[in-house]
């Protein structure tokens, strides 16, 4: 399993990324100090590291000086928004720069990216009796083939990814689609239609008023 460290002085932030990285199928283990961070490093194998910038202890530029060489990827999470800390963070090595406050939807995609990029990322994803082959690009309902769209099939894959959480329109329009959402498209609703159909999700796949959708299961 995939072993993601999470480093940030904030500890509700923490609880947040673990829950929603656990869910979508990561073993995660989670430090607010950057000195502890440094000794878990020495003792454990990560596969990705998420580090903020503002620590006690030790900086996140300065965990990142330590890590660079030891080839971990690592995507800075920081309230630093400037052009100058990002090219900082960047320039120290990091793969990836997200600017809090985040969106959970749009951190579980940039793990993935990032995981992906160094042959890591994960093969299968389950949910319930559904199971995905991201490799293969196959899915699997009750051990039976289900042909999808890959509309549905990006869908299906955030869905999952990110269980039981509610997912904005808008965000998922922009990951499926790769454009803007429009408020009076049906387009979106007739593909979570069709998926809830596939998937045998008709109490599971639900509408969130004023929101969007999430995916009810538990494994």
């Amino acid at each position: 399993m995939i072993k993601i460290l999470i480093v940030d002085d904030e500890k509700p932030i923490c609880d947040l990324i673990d829950i929603n990285l656990t869910d979508a199928g990561y073993c995660c283990k989670a430090v607010q100090d950057g000195l502890e961070a440094i000794d878990l490093i020495e003792r454990e194998p990560f596969d990705l590291i998420l580090l903020d910038v503002m620590l006690p202890g030790a900086n996140g530029y300065d965990i990142m000086e330590y890590i660079y060489p030891l080839k971990i990827p690592v995507i800075f999470i920081t309230a630093k928004h400037e052009v100058k800390d990002r090219v900082k963070g960047l320039k120290l090595g990091a793969d990836d720069y997200l600017v809090k406050p985040f969106e959970v939807v749009e951190l579980v995609a940039r793990v993935e990216v990032v995981l992906r990029r160094y042959n890591k990322a994960q093969r299968l994803l389950s949910a319930g009796d559904i199971v995905v082959d991201i490799e293969a690009r196959k899915v699997t309902r009750g051990g039976r083939p289900v042909v999808l769209t890959n509309k549905e099939y990006g869908l299906l894959v955030l869905f999952i990814r990110n269980k039981n959480i509610a997912l904005f329109r808008e965000r998922l329009y922009e990951m499926v689609w790769g454009d803007e959402y429009f408020a009076d498209s049906r387009t979106l609703d007739l593909h979570v239609q069709r998926l809830r159909k596939k998937m045998g999700w008709e109490d599971n796949l639900v509408a969130v008023y004023k929101i969007g959708y999430r995916l009810e299961i538990e494994d």
